[in-house]
Order: structure tokens, then sequence, then C-alpha cells
């Protein structure tokens, strides 16, 4: 019966499964965090996973974790195969448990996507982002990889978990097997869907033999393959209907291959935007569905299940972002939850950088035992001037430990730089930030001080001062450069200027990519979830294998050049994981991109430049100047003089790039040691 008296009725619903019930809907997707191959990784594990099991998650999935050495996703990743590896496990499975959590493991065969010369796949074609070519499986070696699996889902029961995840999507072996474009065999594990997706149902029913009837096996099935001759939704309809006849308690939802070039989770992509493709398959199957990607807030998840979009949801971030996510909306404090906003800048990317991963707006994430979090023993006055990532990070850390805090900010509102990245299309998450650090200032009494610039002889009676005065844009030194068609790109962003149809963006950094997809779209980004598909070619309708269509392509508000001073390549220092969105937009909206820039001069025509030895007149509106930015340290020389002590964290330790993974973990850092 639903919890009448609660907000979110639907998510805070416990779940029969029949033999265990879950607390409530909520599914903590699994996520690789690097963990898994640090050297006390384990006992990390254990604190990770155990910190949100006490935050009230219904159910956990671990990262993946390999059956046997092809599987591997790089080199000594995590792998279950043999009994001596089970006491480790247990470390985690025990910790969960006794914070009054279940947790399942997730069992994931790399196959072709395997970073190593081991890996494997149905057939020897190369994935497209490995250098590594895979060997074909024997028929032989097939009928062993099944067992492989059977015997790694033996061992996690043996461990203490509650049950596995079986991953059969995001172009991993399973769904390798499953799809044409990588299943070319001719044997009995090739040729008609019933053929390749046999792979899939001989594991699903070699571990159900296995492990019983009161384990949870939960299926992560592609739903949306987004890649060409993928699954069409006819064979879904099947695949889901045999996993469920092999035995899966729970089918989880699947979108895109690695491989896809269409963001599935990146902050750009609307909230719950895949929810339709579960929907799809609610009705066909009896077993719990689970919904997934950009659901990070608990009316977003509640509206899902209320509207009949699934029986429950996974989040796999916002875990990263606040452990205490279901207790918070269980309590009625949502305004406390800390959100994920999609950025990848410290998950993914961290992963892809071979580092462990934390979150941008939460760094204890994946450092709980490392970053731990005291209350002191002394109390200290304690001055923050600046209200920007940095100094909330610090105002807030420094009084929840106790201490008392006093913020001061030179302008009437907080946020600093945050205030004009959430301006970007895409990028409107970063008002959950605000939102959150507003709602902690007032939660622990910091008095805020605004449209203030303490002097020296004001924060004389501190014990600490802080400086995260943040950073300016670096003008740019030009003939003409003084023109009023000359704009910094925080007077573009703020809206103290506009421009016109026709703009070059000097500096073609992070800022330069963002400031010309600001200025394709006067009216943000695409503004619902039919837009979005629309806009990247995922057909909802389902007429294609994959789920592709055409991208519909709207007139750019404007014609736009980006330019770069560097002979290297434009946008070299974007995301790992989130750069190649970028460009591709750019690309759709036919943004004329130029490397190897000398600026000559701003005429009456626009921007004179020169292009590799050769004179070039751009003929523009406006410029608009994106190159990088200076740290404000006009309060740093004044308590220079003073020979006073402070801390400087932030824009205002180094300026750069607007880096608010590196200025919200400074914040903590520094408030963790005060």
């Amino acid at each position: 019966m639903k919890n009448k008296h609660s907000e979110f009725p639907h998510l805070l619903d416990p779940l029969d499964l029949g033999f265990i019930t879950l607390k409530n809907r909520i599914l903590m997707g699994s996520m690789h965090t690097g963990l898994e191959e640090e050297k006390d990784g384990f006992h990390r594990m254990a604190v990770y996973y155990a910190a949100r099991a006490q935050g009230g998650v219904g159910l956990i999935v671990t990262g993946g974790v390999a059956p046997n050495r092809s599987g591997w996703v790089a080199p000594f990743s995590l792998r279950l195969a043999k009994s001596s590896q089970v006491k480790e496990h247990r470390t985690i499975t025990d910790a969960v448990h006794e914070s009054g959590g279940k947790i399942c493991m997730q069992i994931l065969h790399a196959g072709r996507y395997g970073y190593h010369p081991l890996c494997v796949a149905p057939t020897a074609i190369k994935a497209p982002m490995n250098r590594f070519k895979p060997r074909a499986l024997s028929g032989r070696r097939v009928r062993s990889t099944i067992n492989d699996y059977i015997r790694c889902a033996s061992l996690a029961m043996e461990a203490g978990y509650d049950g596995v995840e079986i991953m059969g999507s995001e172009g991993y072996l399973i769904n390798q097997f499953i799809a044409k474009k990588t299943n070319l065999r001719e044997d009995e594990w090739g040729g008609d869907f019933v053929s390749r997706i046999r792979f899939a149902l001989e594991i699903v029913k070699g571990v159900r033999k296995a492990v019983g009837e009161k384990c949870i096996i939960i299926y992560r099935l592609s739903m949306l393959d987004l890649v060409k001759n993928g699954s069409t939704w006819d064979e879904i309809v099947l695949l889901a209907k045999e996993i469920e006849k092999a035995g899966a308690t729970i089918i989880n939802t699947g979108i895109g291959w690695h491989e896809a070039r269409i963001p599935t989770i990146a902050t750009m992509v609307p909230r719950a935007g895949f929810a339709w493709v579960t929907k799809r398959l609610m009705g066909e199957v009896k077993v719990p569905l689970v919904t997934t990607n950009r659901i990070n807030m608990p009316h977003v998840a509640e509206a899902v299940l209320a509207d009949g979009s699934a029986d429950m949801v996974s989040m796999a971030r916002p875990f990263l972002a606040d452990p205490d996510w279901t207790k918070k909306a269980k309590d009625g404090r949502v305004d406390e939850i800390n959100t994920c906003i999609g950025c990848n800048q410290a998950c993914l990317d961290h992963i892809f950088s071979r580092k462990t991963a934390t979150c941008l707006v939460n760094p204890r994430a994946c450092n709980e035992t490392t970053k731990v979090f005291v209350k002191t023993g002394v109390q200290k006055r304690v001055a923050v001037v600046g209200a920007g990532p940095a100094g909330l990070s610090c105002a807030v850390t420094a009084a929840a430990r106790g201490h008392k805090v006093i913020l001061f900010e030179a302008s009437m509102k907080i946020g600093g730089q945050f205030r004009l990245a959430r301006m970007i299309p895409g990028k409107d998450e970063f008002e959950e930030t605000l939102r959150y650090y507003s709602r902690q200032l007032k939660l622990h009494k910091v008095e805020v001080k605004r449209n203030t610039s303490p002097a020296p002889s004001e924060l004389k009676g501190f014990d600490e001062i802080v400086i995260s005065s943040g950073v300016k844009p670096r003008a740019i030194t030009i003939k003409g450069g003084e023109k009023d068609c000359v704009s910094l790109y925080s007077d573009v962003l703020s809206g103290e200027k506009s421009v016109g149809s026709r703009v070059a963006i000097i500096g073609a950094g992070g800022i330069g990519f963002d400031m010309a997809a600001f200025l394709l779209h006067d009216q943000g980004g695409p503004e619902t979830v039919e837009d979005f598909m629309a806009q990247w070619g995922v057909d909802m309708s389902y007429a294609e294998a994959g789920g592709l269509g055409a991208p519909h392509k709207d007139k750019p508000a404007r014609e736009i050049y980006l330019l770069q001073r560097k002979k290297t390549k434009p946008g070299a220092g974007l995301g790992k994981t989130t750069g190649w969105i970028h460009r591709s937009l750019l690309k759709k909206n036919g943004v004329k991109i130029l490397n190897g820039v000398e600026y000559l001069a701003v005429n009456d025509k626009g921007l004179l430049i020169n292009h590799f030895g050769k004179e070039m007149q751009l003929e523009v509106d406006d410029i608009v100047v994106c190159a990088g930015q200076v740290s404000v340290l006009d309060l740093k020389n004044e308590l220079d003089k003073e020979k006073m002590e402070y801390h400087l964290i932030g824009g205002a330790l180094k300026a750069g790039e607007l880096d608010a993974k590196r200025a919200i973990a400074q914040g903590m850092e520094v408030a963790d040691q005060i």
C-alpha cells in the first residue's frame, strides 16, 4: 500500500518481489568508481555503499564485475571467478546489510569494449573507440563463457549478495551477441534473432538454476541501441518476454551503446528523457521494469512512476552527489538534496582517465575514508570572501563543522561564475546547485553580507580568512578593441549586452564552445523530450532498427565563427565523455571553427584576421571575447600589505578555465583543515 502521507507515494512504495521486499522503488544503478582497482578498494567500497544504504535506497547494484579475464573492461579490473575472491566481497555485503540495505552485484563482460589484448566478441569486429581488435569466440569458448557467468553468480551469492544484475546492454558482450551489427556468426549463436539471443537466455537460465528461486536476478536489457543494425522494437519485446521466462526477477532499461553518437546521460538530456522507452514495454511482461537516465530529483522520479512509465527508477550519479537522497525525499527535505547536474566531470571523465571517480558537487563521494567529515572541537570565527562555488563550498562546510562563518559577496547574488554557466543551454541544472547552497547557508546559520567587499580592517577580528574572490574575464588587446561591438563573455551571458546575427567568438576553449551554444539558441536548448529526440535523430516511433532517425535541423539563430589563436585542435580541453557532444552540436549548426588565428583589427566590417598567413575579413556584427580569465586579487594584495594571513581558493588561486570541480573541492578541503 502506498504511503499516502508522503509527497512521493509511488516512489516510496515498497516493491514485493515474492521472496523479498524492497523498501521503496529506488535502485542505485551500477557505476564503475575506480575503487574496484584501488589497493584498499574493498574497504572503501564497503564504506561508500554502506553510506547509500544508510541513506535509504531500496536496492544497490555494484559496478561491473567480470566473470573471467577476457571480460575485463581494462587489465586487472575486478573479477569474481574463484572461491578465494569471495571473502573480499563479504566486506561489502556485510557493510550494506548492517546498514539496512540490499545489494546486487553486476556481472559485466566487456566483450569487444575490453581495452586489452585478451578481449573477445561474437565476431572479430573492432569497436570504434578501442585499439584492440577482439578475437571471435569459438563455439567451445561461448559455452565456457556462459559457465563463467553462472559460476560468477554462484560466487556472488556465496559472498552474501542479494542477487546479481546481468549486464545485457550498452554494447557489452551480451548485447554484441544480440545485435546484427556485431554478430555475423553462422553457427547456433548467430543468424536470426532467436539464435542471436540464445547466448543471453542460456546465461539467465543457467544463473537461475544455479542460485535458486530466492535470488534477485536483474537483466539489463538494451531497449534503445541507438546504433545502425541494432534491435528492432519487436525484437526487444520478444527478448524481454524470453528473459522473463528464463527466470529474471526484474528487467532494467539500458539506453544506447557507448559508441552511439547521441547524448544519453549528459546534462543537456531532458530529465527522464528516455522514460518513454521503458513505458513502451510496460504491460508486455509481468516482472517489474526499471527506467533510467537523467532522473535526478524526487518529483521527477515520482512523475515517472505515477504516469506508468516504470515500476522502479534507477539512478547512479545522483547517489554520488548525495548519499542521503532517499532519506531527504522521505523526510520532506527535498530542498536539501545536493542534485546531480549531469556534468560527468568528476565521475565518468575520471574513470576514462583511469582516476577514481568522485563528484563535482560532492568531493567526498568515493573519498569517504580519506576525506572524512569531522566536527570541530574549537569553534573559530571564519571570514569567507566571495560567494562563488569555492566560497560557498568552504562557508557551508566550515559552518557544518561548527565554526561561526560570515560570507562576504561583492554583488547582491551568490553563485559567481555558476550564475553565468547556468545560462548555457543544457546547463540549467546549475540552478539546483545554487538552490542547494542557499538552503545550506540558512541551515547552518552562515551570515551572508551581500554587496559587500570587506577591507583588511574589517577582517582583523577573524581567526581564519578565506579569499575566494574568483575570476574576471581576460580582455584582449587588439586594434579597434574598444568598439562597442566587442563584448566580454560575462556581459553577454548576464544579458547586459546583446549581439547581432553574425558573431565571431575569440577563444575556443570550454567557454568559447559554451558561448557558441548559447548564441545558437535564442530560446535556450530543446524544451521538450520530443524536441531533443528530434534534434539528435532518435525515432520515438521506433520505425527503424536501433531507434535511429534523421536529425531535425532548425535554422541556427546566428552565423558564428569560433576562433582560436593556438594551432592545436579546438576544444582539446573539453570533457572526455562530453567533448564530442559539444563539437557535434556546433558542427550540426554550421559553426565555422578556425585555429591558428592572428587577430589583426576590429573594423567597420567586423574582424580582420590572419589565418595561416592569409588575411581574412570576417563580416560580423559583434565580437565576443572568451579568452580565459584572470584572478581577482585586490583583497589578497591588500592583506599582503597588512601582513595578514589567509587561505586562497578557487579562481583566486588559479584562474584558467572555469573549473567548478577544483573550486568546490578546494573550498571543502580548506574548511576541513581550519
